[in-house]
């Protein structure tokens, strides 16, 4: 299961290339968590891998015609994929109460939130942080912990998720992690822009552009450095 979480997600969004996805690596991630599925049915957390995969089903919309990548909160939903969404709801919903959650059945869950129009109302960023909190429990790493600080910012403020970070990197070192560190600089720069801070969320998006490979997610930082000036 961590094998194929890793290479979907390594499909997902490519750590390096001239494309945001990998088509070839989601859909033999796919692939290969059905049969896993079909092997072991009983197996709540295959399940609930195949049901976040399946919940991730937002390619087309994460790109606009020009390439260009487009935030989940700008993205047209009507080119998600409408079926596969609605399957990863069904087999989530089928293993959710099998006893106590573990980390694919709950990713599973933040990706549904998300697919869902709750997301836009007050009690769905509410929840994704919650879940997210719940994740970190299970799988405390760097990636969760920076996805946390965007749940919560969401949920209740810039500044609120500004202290969440500062006092997630008093605690833990992010480490040397080329990716770990662009993903900090780049939720760092959000909040700065949203709190009024133009100038350093300028300076840590062109810092961010600078430590990753992907060439689509690097051009999409240095644009949104731009339009600070």
């Amino acid at each position: 299961m961590r094998v194929l979480y890793l290479v979907f997600n390594e499909g997902y969004t490519a750590s390096a290339g001239e494309e945001l996805s990998r088509v070839d690596l989601m859909a033999e991630a796919i692939r290969s968590a059905r049969m896993l599925r079909a092997a072991l049915p009983e197996e709540a957390e295959a399940v609930g891998l195949l049901a976040m995969m399946r919940l991730w089903s937002r390619r087309a919309a994460r790109t606009g015609a020009d390439g260009v990548l487009v935030p989940l909160e700008e993205q047209d939903r009507s080119l998600w994929d409408v079926e596969a969404i609605e399957e990863g709801r069904a087999l989530l919903d089928g293993v959710w109460n099998r006893g106590e959650a573990g980390r694919y059945q709950v990713e599973a869950a933040i990706a549904a939130v998300h697919a869902s129009s709750e997301v836009s109302d007050r009690a769905g960023p509410v929840r994704i942080a919650v879940l997210y909190l719940w994740l970190e429990r299970l799988v405390p790493t760097a990636p969760v912990r920076l996805a946390r600080v965007v749940a919560v910012a969401r949920a209740y403020g810039a500044e609120r998720g500004a202290a969440l970070l500062d006092e997630l990197g008093r605690r833990h070192r992010w480490g040397d992690d080329p990716l770990v560190r662009r993903r900090e600089r780049v939720v760092r720069a959000h909040l700065s822009e949203m709190v009024g801070d133009t100038g350093a969320a300028e300076v840590l998006y062109r810092e961010a552009a600078a430590l990753g490979a992907n060439r689509v997610e690097g051009r999409y930082l240095l644009e949104r450095a731009d339009r600070l000036r």
